[in-house]
């Protein structure tokens, strides 16, 4: 009950400093999206914001995407990095949807797993945005800042993703991930957090204030 109570401070706090929290990939369908999560990976959503545009108007469906030559979308999408992997996981996941679920996303946990290309995390990402079922994305920062916090002391992302499901309703769970990216990119930077700045300083046991 002490640790539930801690999670519920930390997500009032983090709501109010982030208000406007919300899905920073542009997208107008869930196959948008689950290709712009693919490639946020090591990639900023900036960066991924300014070449889907373009990419979509160029592939609008599923089948135009399994259908593209890579060699071309690996150029289209070269400016994200590990251009080569990310076009293979498109490709292969678009090809999946077209062949599996008549080129319709699925919106379950278990059938977006299954697409070749589709990790936990992306799954998440687009069960909670494009569909708006319940799910905790656990990337970078949802898994440094939940350690940090002590709400999790697991290093594996799913046993954290499961830890958290436990502290909070699963109303929260997408909001939560939202939340706590904006925080982990405004305040708690991996390698340069600012501890004395954040609003959390005085219920993180990791937080690292110089004495005055």
């Amino acid at each position: 009950m002490k640790l539930k109570n801690h999670a519920h401070i930390i997500l009032q706090r983090l709501k109010e400093a982030y208000p406007e929290s919300h899905c920073s990939l542009v997208h107008k369908s869930p196959h948008e999206l689950l290709i712009s999560t693919i490639l946020s990976a090591q990639c900023t959503d900036k960066r991924v914001n300014q070449v889907t545009p373009g990419l979509f108007k160029k592939y609008p469906t599923p089948l135009a995407f399994a259908e593209a030559d890579i060699d071309e979308l690996k150029n289209d999408i070269r400016s994200t990095g590990f251009y080569n992997n990310k076009a293979k996981a498109i490709k292969e996941s678009m090809w999946d949807i077209v062949d599996k679920y008549d080129g319709t996303i699925p919106n379950t946990l278990e059938e977006l797993v299954s697409l070749k290309g589709v990790g936990r995390k992306t799954a998440n990402v687009v069960l909670g945005d494009a569909f708006g079922i319940p799910g905790i994305v656990v990337d970078t920062h949802v898994k440094r800042i939940s350690r940090l916090l002590g709400l999790t002391k697991n290093s594996d992302p799913v046993k954290i993703e499961q830890d958290l499901m436990q502290l909070f309703l699963p109303e929260q769970w997408t909001v939560l991930g939202h939340l706590m990216i904006d925080h982990g990119r405004a305040v708690c930077i991996a390698r340069r957090p600012k501890c004395s700045q954040c609003f959390l300083n005085d219920i993180c046991p990791s937080a690292r204030i110089p004495e005055r």
